[in-house]
């Protein structure tokens, strides 16, 4: 296997000698330090992977998805680096720290501080924004409350999360060896708005949506998730006295009604034991409306949506702020207004204000907003809610406070920094990780992308397959190396997609009419159906705007969004899918017993690690470890459990099966359950066949949970599929996959429209939509409705040029 090119000490960006005062050369011991070095990692499916990484250049890990480049890059060295840095910290601090267990690694050396810009959605919170997410919103307070006339205040006065308050009492001090009690009182003018507390949507609940009024606190007649009568909860209703335990609901007086709704957080006291009890009102805005919609259970989602109108408040209209805070102005612009401007449009407002009394703010504010533009990002808005950002949008607003950074020497990591990027977009993200690197920073990079790939100083390629097939380094070296090496990226690094010699005919279309959802110009458009269909066009030109605004939700629609997959360390691709609840049910019946003893969450758990297959141990000063449960030896299952075979397998040695294997064994193979072939075949077909069915989600690569949860819709029925951008996370040679997989579909007799900027997709489709010319307001257009063969011909767009360039016309 070739060995990394190890940089040239002379030439290092730092300097390889140092001269003495009588002229001769020493080298310094320092400078020999030039590589990350990895030794005997095993974190998931790596298999004592050994390699040395060269500092200051620029590193891309490759491989099919699954193959542990997450798992070495992530898992393993951005890992180690934190869980050191946060060891240099003091032992109270860490207590208040997230603990980080120390990778399965022999030796890493050589590490430097690691900064990770991972696609993890940003905050939930529904006060939270892209432009408290940085710091522009910091700054932008900071401006108004030098130069917003009327003069409101402190940066607070413009904050929508914090309240007005306001108090007056005696307080006591001692004066002149005398105690002396004085009046005082205090204010403190936040900007928040006091009716939607800063969320800038109020709620109207469905009381009928909350309880059965016919039934009494003892029949348990809430309808609420988690609200039963069982436990604290119940105990807590019963035993406040607020209620006649045996009266229906319908019965109660005006102030039981209240009581039981809208009282406030009071103390009480039940069977001697003190508790707080709150209205069902106050207690749902708390514990559930108080947070992002998209980031809730799906059961619980699915009440908020049944339950809850939310609308755009009356006070604020939606600006999140008071009165006063808005009527303060810079030359007539609120910082509500600049708030709501596009940001290339904030940026320009910026850089046009000529106050010398503010210039270092003017000047750090501008270069905030520019480095928005510059990572295309220009088309967002500051008060744009950071939950509603693409994993990919959430990646490069992380970037933000990175690019005008004076840090160098440190470790930048990337999880793909492509997904959600037209070809377009993807040049200037190049620059982007040069310039990271240039500056004297080692830049790791997890990417698919042949265009990102191909400006790497350095490419560890790993595989040769996924899962337990993967774990492997089969090349390290240069892309021409990689092109060069038989490796499965490096045979399709060089791929160029073909169009499609013939297309299909639509069977009918789909009528859009005058829609308008964000940035999109009262847009027609029809959409043909019993074909794939392909929407297009740069980074916030609006296709999800059209699609998701326009198709999702219609009768008949099944809808793949890029909403996270959630799930724990309990979670697997069995309880996910719903294959579990068959295969327990097999095994009950094959056994006799209760179905519930076959679930690791449940009665069959293991006593002493609770189902989880290992046993934390907390160390107080130090990350707490993680060890295999010595009694059910990490297979989760009580050993009375494990008695009950089924096809002669119990359960733990079914959940260790792959995909492909239980396929089998619930096929011809084994045991005949329909049910979980069905449920197995999908996600075979979405390239999923090496994963265990009892591999925690939490372990999964990005693209691994997109491809479950696009198997799990595929069981639904509809008869127009939505997917938005299938290939994140996919290996080119995966891609292929997918292609065949939504040929199928089409071919079964359902229409396909997809979200996507991969060339080999839009190369495939049979009719494509192109929105644009540019993003945000300067998007929001079709600019192209035809096939891809006369969208290359025309070249009349950004998608047109680059995909005559891909597919060679």
């Amino acid at each position: 296997m070739p060995q990394p090119p190890i940089p040239d000490v002379a030439t290092a960006p730092t300097g390889a000698a140092t001269t003495s005062r009588a002229g001769a050369t020493s080298a310094v011991p320092a400078d020999g330090h030039d590589l990350i070095r990895v030794r005997g990692a095993r974190v998931n499916n790596l298999q004592d992977v050994s390699l040395d990484i060269p500092k200051r250049r620029l590193t891309v890990f490759t491989g099919v998805s699954g193959s542990g480049k997450s798992s070495l890059v992530f898992g393993t060295i951005a890992a180690e680096s934190q869980r050191m840095i946060n060891e240099t910290y003091s032992a109270f601090l860490r207590g208040f720290m997230p603990t980080i267990t120390r990778p399965d690694v022999d030796l890493l050396d050589g590490l430097t501080t690691a900064i990770i810009v991972d696609q993890e959605r940003l905050g939930a919170d529904p006060r939270s924004t892209v432009g408290t997410a940085t710091d522009a919103n910091a700054l932008l307070r900071i401006l108004f409350s030098r130069l917003g006339r009327p003069h409101l205040g402190p940066p607070q006065a413009f904050s929508f999360n914090v309240a007005s308050l306001s108090g007056a009492g005696a307080v006591t001090v001692e004066r002149g060896g005398r105690t002396v009690k004085e009046r005082r009182s205090f204010r403190v003018t936040g900007g928040m708005c006091p009716r939607c507390e800063g969320r800038g949507s109020v709620t109207d609940i469905d009381l009928t949506a909350l309880y059965d009024e016919t039934k009494s606190l003892r029949e348990d007649p809430f309808t609420i998730p988690g609200y039963s009568m069982e436990g604290w909860f119940g105990r807590i209703f019963l035993g406040s006295g607020y209620f006649d335990p045996d009266k229906p609901i319908r019965r109660y007086t005006s102030r039981e009604l209240r009581d039981l709704l809208h009282r406030e957080a009071t103390k009480i006291t039940v069977d001697g034991i003190n508790l707080t009890y709150e209205g069902l009102i106050p207690r749902l805005k708390r514990s559930v409306l108080s947070k992002d919609v998209d980031a809730l259970q799906p059961h619980v989602r699915a009440f908020v949506e049944r339950a809850v109108t939310f609308a755009t408040c009356p006070d604020c209209d939606g600006t999140r702020l008071t009165a006063g805070a808005r009527s303060s102005t810079i030359g007539g612009t609120s910082i509500a207004d600049a708030c709501a401007l596009q940001i290339s449009d904030l940026a320009a407002w910026v850089h046009g204000l000529d106050e010398p009394t503010v210039a270092p703010l003017l000047e750090g504010l501008g270069a905030t907003l520019d480095s928005f533009v510059e990572i295309g990002l220009g088309y967002l808005s500051l008060d744009r809610r950071s939950g509603t950002l693409s994993g990919g949008e959430a990646q490069r607003t992380k970037m933000i406070r990175h690019l005008g950074s004076s840090l160098t020497d440190v470790t930048y990591v990337f999880d793909e920094p492509s997904t959600g990027l037209h070809p377009h977009d993807v040049e200037q993200m190049n620059h982007l990780l040069l310039q990271l690197r240039d500056k004297g920073n080692t830049v790791l990079v997890v990417e698919h992308e042949p265009e990102m790939i191909a400006i790497a100083d350095h490419v560890v390629d790993l595989g040769p397959g996924a899962g337990d097939g993967g774990g492997r380094i089969v090349f390290e070296g240069t892309v021409a190396g990689l092109r060069a090496s038989g490796t499965v990226t490096g045979c399709h690094l060089a791929d160029r997609a073909a169009l499609k010699p013939t297309l299909r005919t639509p069977s009918g279309v789909l009528r859009v009419r005058g829609a308008t959802t964000h940035n999109l110009r009262d847009v027609d458009v029809d959409i043909p159906l019993g074909v794939l269909v392909v929407v297009t066009g740069v980074a916030g030109s609006g296709k999800s705007s059209l699609v998701h605004g326009s198709v999702s939700g219609r009768e008949g629609v099944v809808s793949v969004d890029q909403g996270v997959l959630r799930g724990s360390r309990r979670s697997n691709p069995a309880t996910y899918t719903g294959l579990l609840d068959p295969v327990r049910t097999a095994f009950a019946k094959a056994n006799g017993v209760k179905a519930a003893l076959f679930s690791s969450n449940s009665e069959g758990a293991c006593p002493a690690c609770n189902g989880s297959g290992v046993v934390q141990t907390d160390l107080a000063v130090v990350a707490a470890v993680a060890t295999v449960c010595e009694v059910c030896e990490g297979r989760r299952f009580d050993a009375a459990v494990l008695q009950h075979r089924l096809g002669g397998k119990d359960i733990s040695e079914v959940l260790a099966l792959s995909v492909s294997q239980a396929a089998e064994f619930f096929g011809e193979g084994g045991v005949r359950l329909p049910a979980a072939r069905v449920i197995l075949g999908r996600l075979v077909d979405v390239g999923l066949g090496y994963l265990t069915l009892g591999q925690p989600l939490s372990t999964l690569s990005g693209g691994e949970r997109q491809r479950v949860k696009l198997a799990t819709h595929l069981g639904e029925k509809g008869g127009l599929y939505v997917l938005d951008e299938p290939t994140t996370g996919l290996h080119l040679a995966d891609v292929e996959r997918l292609l065949g997989l939504l040929d199928r579909l089409v071919d079964d007799g359902r229409s396909v429209v997809v979200i996507e900027h991969h060339q080999a997709v839009v190369a495939h489709a049979d009719w494509i939509i192109d929105l644009g010319p540019g993003a945000g307001h300067d998007g929001g257009r079709v600019v192209f409705e035809g096939t891809p063969a006369d969208l290359v011909a025309s070249r009349a767009t950004l998608t047109g040029t680059h995909l005559a360039a891909h597919v060679g016309r």
